[in-house]
């Protein structure tokens, strides 16, 4: 057996994209148990993702509350770009906001429960558009900063949604799109508010790309619930099923749905 707390799957751009599981320091394969049974105990503990403490409730996904307090990784503007507020110099943690907000972002669509605009930074974005189970993506613009790219994205959230559902997602495959004619039609909606952004910022601070190419991602999944059940260690402490797939952070069992993401930092058990 592996125990140790989790943390959130990682993944490989692979057709269909593999998935490894951390547990503690262990890195636990799961594309190859998909049709097999998996199960899961929590052992009863959650240790802060950063100060390592025990903390009986998990607070901006594993962190203790005195850590969720003081990080900048667990401020407002981690979940709403748009209110960076970095450059008036309040950030909770500034040497954190030059490695992960005044980067380079990219502005994206992409087509995971249905269209979707979001933005991450440019080396993550496959990282990113696996972690949300997107069937399909496409890069809209290159942004110099999370703020920049916080700001458009919330003017076209007027026009799509930026969320995704979850329980449209573990349905079944999404329909797909096409993703340059929605990203033309969006920038048209938009073209005031960008342009706004743009003699706010500078001309350098945005950059359309209009030649970027969609790309369509494939999850190891070999059937759908008819039913979405939510998956709780909070109310179950062990979780077992046969391993149906897996999409985004989403563990898809013929007992339920598992939110991984959701449960970093509990200390659970998994046969290696």
């Amino acid at each position: 057996m592996i125990t140790g707390p989790l943390r959130k799957m990682r993944t490989e751009p692979e057709t269909p994209v593999a998935y490894r599981l951390p547990v503690g320091d262990a890195l636990v394969a799961l594309s190859d148990r998909v049709g097999d049974t998996l199960v899961l105990k929590f052992e009863g503990q959650i240790l802060c993702a950063n100060c390592g403490r025990e903390t009986r409730k998990s607070y901006s996904q594993g962190h203790c509350f005195p850590c969720s307090q003081r990080l900048a990784a667990c401020d407002l503007c981690v979940l709403q770009p748009s209110r960076c507020h970095y450059h008036l110099g309040t950030c909770r943690e500034p040497g954190w906001g030059d490695e992960h907000c005044m980067q380079t972002h990219i502005v994206y669509l992409a087509n995971t429960s249905g269209l979707k605009v979001g933005i991450t930074r440019a080396h993550q974005v496959m990282t990113r558009w696996m972690d949300q189970g997107a069937a399909q993506a496409l890069p809209m613009f290159e942004v110099t900063s999370r703020r920049v790219s916080g700001l458009i994205e919330a003017a076209m959230a007027r026009h799509v949604s930026d969320r995704t559902d979850w329980r449209a997602l573990l349905r079944g495959p999404a329909e797909l799109l096409d993703l340059p004619a929605a990203r033309d039609r969006l920038i048209a909606d938009c073209r005031t508010d960008i342009d706004d952004i743009i003699e706010q910022f500078g001309d350098h601070a945005v950059r359309e790309l209009p030649e970027a190419r969609a790309v369509q991602i494939e999850f190891p999944v070999l059937e759908y619930p008819d039913k979405i059940r939510s998956l709780s260690f909070d109310r179950s402490p062990q979780i077992e099923g046969r391993l149906r797939g897996i999409k985004g952070q989403y563990l898809i069992l013929d007992s339920g749905v598992l939110n991984v993401r959701k449960f970093g930092s509990y200390v659970v058990s998994i046969d290696g």
